[in-house]
């Protein structure tokens, strides 16, 4: 099993690198990927837009977000909630509480309730916080990565060709 997820992470990243397109557009457009995949309710749709918006590589914004959607913005509920309270200056374990109860006495009648705002708002704030800044060490990470790769490929082929 691990060894598949192994494989599979190595082609992920074979067709990353090989993508013919800048450094600048590769890492923009994954780390736009990783913004939209985090955030609830957007994902690759989102994503390409987004690509589309920035001028930035779909098929990188595309690859982003499918690697974060859903499974990462559910790993990131508790620090997004922890987020969006300090920086609302309100408990976190109180809106923690309040989401909890929220989502198991679920009506869609609820979403409608002024009340909703308070555990609402900190949670779509962290999420916003927490995303832009996953998808902006993906971006400078990529970045870093891409270039020292098209720049080592560069070297390598001159040394085969005896270019100075």
């Amino acid at each position: 099993m691990i060894n598949k997820i192994r494989e599979y992470l190595r082609l992920i990243l074979a067709k990353l690198f090989n993508i013919n397109d800048t450094p600048h557009k590769i890492a923009l457009g994954l780390g736009l990927g990783v913004f939209a995949g985090i955030l609830p309710g957007t994902g690759p749709i989102a994503a390409i837009f987004l690509a589309l918006a920035f001028r930035a590589n779909r098929a990188s914004a595309l690859l982003g977000s499918l690697l974060t959607n859903t499974w990462l913005s559910l790993v990131t509920f508790l620090l997004s909630i922890k987020v969006g309270s300090v920086i609302m200056g309100v408990d976190w374990q109180e809106v923690y509480k309040n989401w909890l109860l929220f989502l198991k006495n679920f009506r869609l009648a609820d979403l409608f309730k002024l009340s909703i705002l308070k555990i609402i708002s900190p949670a779509i704030l962290g999420y916003m916080v927490v995303a832009a800044g996953l998808g902006l060490s993906v971006y400078l990470i990529a970045l870093i990565a891409l270039s020292i790769a098209r720049r080592s490929s560069a070297t390598r082929g001159k040394i085969r060709n005896n270019q100075p």
